[in-house]
């Protein structure tokens, strides 16, 4: 009886201790989700005062046909793929030379990070003054220096060099992140393992693919699930930088916000979540906890 009596207690307590966070959740996330959702059926005016017209789904048909969301939309799978798998490799790379012993390891490790917890502002800002082409340091050193250049090129006035340097922004700026998950993980694998490996004649190719690999599978699909997930939403960043480079996050701005169409942004918020949702649960089922294909 006293046991019953105590897990009703705890069970109360539990709930309670609880019931903030979930009421948070639902106010936060729930209800704007689902009122994101309603706006996508409806001709919303940015004006509050104005009443919103009922059209269905006239604005998923608009967004549907329409080139150049599907433009952005290659545009912006094309930067997740190359900024997640770069980040994820970089910091994997950079985690595997820091699992080790060295002098000033620890200072090293907090110079990496930098990047990460810097505000984005300042690192934008820093590297539109290091391509400017006036003074930019990246253009004295390849024109002045090195003359693999006769003019400073525009390099965020152009599609390709700026979608080139948004890309190599984001790696730089989210590998911290990979690195610090799998220096994580990484010292918890045991290093007789490696040792046993070694005894067998792997090579380091081997022991990576043997011993590593398996270990780090885990925290290798979180990085990339939700390294994907931000990069995909992105924005702030490729907004700041550059306007040669319109990706979905960009294109939802516009839509919203220079066209005054909320309905529309709405639906496109809702299609990124179904694609994003549906590739989540493709790569999931392909790539399980066991690190096996």
């Amino acid at each position: 009886m006293q046991i019953k009596t105590r897990e009703k207690s705890d069970s109360k307590l539990a709930w309670t201790l609880l019931l903030p966070s979930i009421f948070l959740l639902l106010l936060l996330v729930a209800y704007p989700m689902v009122s994101n959702v309603q706006i996508s059926f409806f001709d919303q005016p940015v004006n509050a005062r104005l009443s919103a017209t009922l059209v269905g789904l006239e604005n998923y048909k608009d967004i549907l046909t329409d080139v150049e969301f599907f433009k952005s939309l290659g545009i912006t799978i094309l930067y997740t793929v190359l900024a997640v798998g770069g980040s994820t490799a970089v910091g994997l790379a950079v985690a595997l030379f820091f699992n080790r012993p060295f002098k000033f390891r620890k200072t090293a490790r907090s110079l990496i990070i930098l990047s990460y917890v810097t505000p984005s502002i300042s690192l934008v800002f820093a590297w539109k003054y290091m391509f400017n082409n006036g003074y930019g340091i990246v253009n004295f050193l390849g024109g002045d220096v090195l003359h693999l250049f006769d003019k400073a090129p525009l390099w965020f006035d152009n599609p390709v060099s700026s979608f080139i340097l948004v890309v190599l922004f984001a790696i730089w700026r989210y590998f911290p992140y990979a690195f610090i998950s799998f220096l994580a993980i990484l010292q918890t694998v045991d290093n007789t393992l490696y040792e046993a490996a070694e005894i067998d004649g792997a090579s380091l190719w081997d022991k990576f693919k043997i011993v590593t690999l398996p270990a780090i599978m885990p925290v290798l699909l979180t990085v990339v699930t939700l390294r994907s997930i931000w990069l995909f939403y992105m924005f702030t960043d490729v907004y700041l930088l550059t306007n040669k480079v319109n990706i979905l996050g960009i294109y939802l701005y516009q839509t919203a916000f220079a066209f005054n169409d909320l309905g529309k942004a709405s639906s496109i918020s809702v299609i990124l979540f179904i694609i994003l949702f549906i590739a989540i649960m493709i790569a999931r089922k392909r790539v399980n906890l066991n690190g096996n294909g």
